[in-house]
């Protein structure tokens, strides 16, 4: 049947049904049969069926499309893009268009008249756009959990952050760390909280402290260099360095090569040392130490420290220029013990970290892959498939490269 469209009708009797049931099987409604409904699709691909889009918007009163709403630092940041990519390409396959919110979010009645449904990525209890959105009165799939107090999303597709920390935390200690240290998230969504709470609870399981320094959700490499190296300079031991922000481990990897740290497994087990001191940083920060008793040492919080030509400001400590090497035995403390290994790894893999030198260690988020589960959620529940207030579980993976490699 290829000379012409394929219809409803075409389906039913080729599988043996009447024209409803294979509406009823295709659109996810009426009571039909999981055995008939399966047969019914699988018919419908065979012959090459497509609904006729405009004609099923017209009986349901529906837009045809469905809103992404994003965080407002996502058009820098590689994950957000192809996250979005993989939304709009499920979203097209179920013939819905994909309409990109502006991040200042809009009325929910207005937004409600235009979109079918909403998808809402790393939703933050302190964006003033969410709550509207999420009382729209249409469908909303959140990817992350929603952790303030507006009303509930109809569904949701959650990664578990604890789990891969847990797994960054477990591998650097494995290749021998023995002073891990994260560049946390700031905000209050549920990653940057997951993050947070899981470098402590991983701190007090293993009797390992856990030096921990805040940084903007979305840190710069320019920033997360000026975090390292006011952390370093703070505490020499740590022999590890996680950084949480999408592309910002080029900066970790500048600031170890400005204190001749060599990243790499080579040197980072001769590193242990005593408990971390506090520091101030290029951004604005805090910094502290979560041992094993979960105590916290709160650092002190900065916004005029500058880091120019090496030199950070407020610690007054020397560094060599980014890019510029401390020589082997710099008495420069952030340096370490005769320039001791540093292992460097990431919460969010991407370009910035495949292409790096040396290219680091980080967790596969897989975003269009999330994408994709976020907006077929959505369309499951737009079209009866599946129940409102469903929560799907996105896979990641570790995917261990040279900044954490073994040595040699």
């Amino acid at each position: 049947m290829t000379s012409r469209t394929v219809t409803l009708l075409d389906v039913a009797r080729a599988a043996g049904v009447s024209k409803s049931t294979v509406s009823d099987a295709l659109q996810g409604s009426g009571r039909v049969a999981e055995a008939t409904r399966d047969r019914v699709r699988a018919v419908a691909e065979e012959l090459g069926y497509r609904p006729n889009s405009a004609a099923r918007r017209l009986r349901r009163a529906s837009t045809g499309a469905v809103g992404l709403h994003l965080p407002a630092t996502a058009t820098r940041l590689d994950y957000y893009m192809n996250l979005a990519f993989g939304a709009v390409e499920r979203a097209q396959e179920d013939g819905l268009d994909m309409v990109l919110l502006a991040p200042s979010g809009a009325a929910g009645g207005r937004i409600a008249s235009r979109v079918d449904g909403l998808l809402v990525i790393d939703p933050e209890p302190g964006d003033s756009a969410v709550p509207g959105l999420l009382d729209a009165g249409v469908p909303v799939v959140t990817g992350e959990r929603y952790l303030g107090p507006a009303t509930g999303p109809s569904g949701a597709v959650v990664c578990d952050n604890a789990a891969s920390l847990t797994a960054l935390l477990d591998h650097v200690t494995e290749r021998g760390a023995r002073r891990p240290a994260l560049l946390a998230p700031s905000g209050s969504s549920a990653w940057a909280t997951a993050l947070r709470a899981t470098a402590g609870s991983w701190g007090r399981a293993h009797g390992v402290a856990v030096t921990l320094r805040t940084v903007p959700f979305a840190a710069t490499p320019a920033e997360a260099e000026a975090a390292t190296l006011a952390l370093l300079a703070a505490d020499p031991a740590v022999d590890a360095v996680i950084c949480a922000p999408d592309g910002s481990a080029p900066g970790v990897l500048r600031a170890a090569a400005a204190l001749g740290r060599k990243v790499g497994a080579s040197g980072a087990s001769g590193t242990s040392g005593a408990g971390s001191a506090s520091g101030s940083s290029g951004a604005t920060s805090t910094s502290g130490a979560i041992d094993g008793n979960g105590r916290t040492g709160e650092g002190s919080r900065t916004e005029h420290d500058r880091s120019e030509g090496g030199r950070t400001e407020g610690d007054r400590t020397e560094h060599g220029g980014p890019g510029k090497p401390a020589s082997p035995g710099s008495t420069d403390p952030a340096a370490g013990p005769l320039g001791a290994g540093l292992l460097v790894a990431s919460c969010v893999d991407g370009t910035a970290t495949r292409g790096a030198e040396p290219p680091v260690t980080a967790v596969d988020l897989r975003p269009a892959a999330y994408g994709r589960a976020c907006a077929e959620l959505l369309c499951d529940i737009l079209a009866g498939r599946t129940a409102p207030d469903t929560v799907r579980r996105h896979s990641w993976s570790l995917e261990t490269r040279t900044s954490t490699g073994p040595p040699g």
